[in-house]
């Protein structure tokens, strides 16, 4: 349907201008004495050193998350000269393509940039001040949409309901202050304030569809909401207002999406959020951490709103089919008329339409909680074994990992670790290599290691990928 294939490459390009899902640091590599940016996890954790970033190379985390892959939608084809097929094929059941599905199936882009920062000691404590930009995107797919695409009519009344069909992206510059210090020998804590400056915003959800298919007719029924905000530059046209064919004046309101422009950059709204942690030592060996992150909002300005119909789609049929080219009516009741009339009819239904413009609209941040123990091995002060549980708030997009990690610090001006993580997007190991020699810390990293993946370089398993790396210039004791 053009109209959803729009929706979704808009999606796309929103992700590409805007970058992607925030990853604050590495997971893998928090328990890393020398990792310049594990305040980003936990405020209470400061900085070994002092230090400033390079500009842009501070600190750069790419990465994807999905509990689907390219399996899960691509298999074997069993007809002679193709290699492939979709799970759409006859030959692909029902039971195999579904069962690979979780009840919401996520895929997330990510990526956060540091463009600019510095931590230093003063004040009774470690202190940070950086600028960066984070992003957040995502789409979320029921796994009953998957069902009634696959099986479709399955008898004489049949019928699928689903929810939380949602696809958003956000972009937004961040500044950070942010102190720790010591309370006694045993307890740390930190905080940080955050400064949001909206980029750009867009987020569509169906949260709610019924389909009906009986022999005498089939039936849709929806209802979503879009919210979209960009700047002044931001411009998402009415069928009406392109001049537009529409064939009642209640879709004159329908959105154009081919014809959706951005004519200039401008900040869009603004926000607050704050980071709290704490670390204790419980035990001569073993020390307890814990954090949330982002616990805030975020307040869109010219924002554009829109809804889907209130009226549900019906088709009963293909009516009076001309079957012969010199029909009067040939070209307007012709089979292939009719489908393009009925797949229009349903993106129609589906679409928003637009209610209004240069409104504000607010939402929470998604928050992040992260809490960690690590346990220093006696029989070489230089290992620790630690663990990491995340839990990450965004509702249908929430994700939980539990990770394991052996970390090792051999001589002063090195430090790496490997880790073991195990994920709502399945399980992954990590590593990270961390240079910390007097003057410099140039760290590499990966939270989510892949082994098998595609020609055009896409995990063939659950697309899920990250990378870590950044440079910075250390400075004191």
């Amino acid at each position: 349907m053009k109209h959803i294939k729009a929706y979704f490459i808009g999606m796309a390009v929103v992700s590409a201008v805007f970058s992607a899902n925030a990853q604050q640091a590495s997971r893998t590599a928090y328990f890393l004495d020398g990792y310049s940016y594990r305040h980003e996890l936990n405020p209470a954790l400061g900085g070994e050193r002092n230090y400033f970033s390079i500009p842009v190379l501070a600190n750069i985390g790419v990465g994807l998350q999905s509990n689907v892959g390219v399996n899960t939608f691509l298999y074997k084809s069993t007809v002679p000269g193709y290699d492939l097929t979709t799970f759409m094929s006859p030959s692909v059941s029902a039971d195999e393509f579904l069962g690979k599905l979780g009840k919401y199936n996520h895929v997330n882009a990510n990526l956060n940039l540091t463009l600019l920062s510095t931590g230093f000691k003063a004040f009774g404590g470690f202190n940070t001040i950086s600028a960066g930009v984070r992003t957040e995107v995502g789409v979320v797919i029921p796994k009953e949409l998957f069902e009634f695409m696959k099986l479709g009519q399955t008898g004489p009344d049949t019928r699928y309901s689903f929810e939380n069909l949602q696809a958003n992206a956000s972009a937004m510059a961040e500044i950070e202050l942010g102190h720790s210090r010591a309370i006694n020998e045993k307890l740390n804590i930190g905080a940080k304030l955050k400064f949001l400056l909206g980029v750009g915003n867009v987020n569509a959800k169906i949260n709610r569809m019924d389909v009906r298919l009986s022999n005498s007719q089939w039936s849709i029924d929806a209802e979503g909401e879009l919210n979209a905000a960009a700047g002044s530059g931001l411009s998402i046209p009415t069928k009406q207002e392109i001049d537009a064919e529409y064939d009642t004046p209640a879709e004159a309101d329908l959105i154009e999406w081919d014809n959706i422009k951005y004519n200039n950059f401008g900040l869009s709204g603004f926000g607050m959020a704050v980071d709290l942690g704490a670390t204790y030592k419980l035990l001569p060996d073993l020390t307890l951490s814990a954090a949330v992150l982002d616990l805030g909002f975020m307040g869109w300005n010219n924002n554009i709103k829109g809804r889907t119909s209130a009226e549900p789609w019906t088709f009963e049929g293909f009516k009076d089919v001309a079957i012969m080219e010199d029909q009067d009516d040939y070209e307007e009741k012709k089979l292939s008329q009719q489908i393009d009339d009925m797949v229009d009819g349903v993106e129609d239904m589906i679409n928003f339409h637009r209610i209004e413009e240069g409104g504000k609209h607010n939402q929470m941040l998604h928050a992040t909680i992260n809490l960690g123990a690590e346990y220093c091995m006696p029989f070489y002060r230089n290992l620790t074994a630690g663990f990491l549980f995340t839990q990450y708030i965004a509702g249908c997009s929430s994700w939980t990992e539990g990770r394991f990690s052996a970390n090792v610090k051999p001589v002063k001006w090195f430090d790496a670790t490997v880790s073991y993580g195990a994920s709502t997007y399945g399980s992954s190991f990590g590593w990270m290599l961390n240079f910390h020699p007097k003057g410099i810390n140039f760290f590499i990293g990966s939270d989510h290691q892949f082994f098998k993946v595609t020609p055009q370089f896409v995990p063939v398993g659950h697309a899920t990928a990250a990378i870590n790396l950044g440079f910075n210039v250390t400075f004191g004791s």
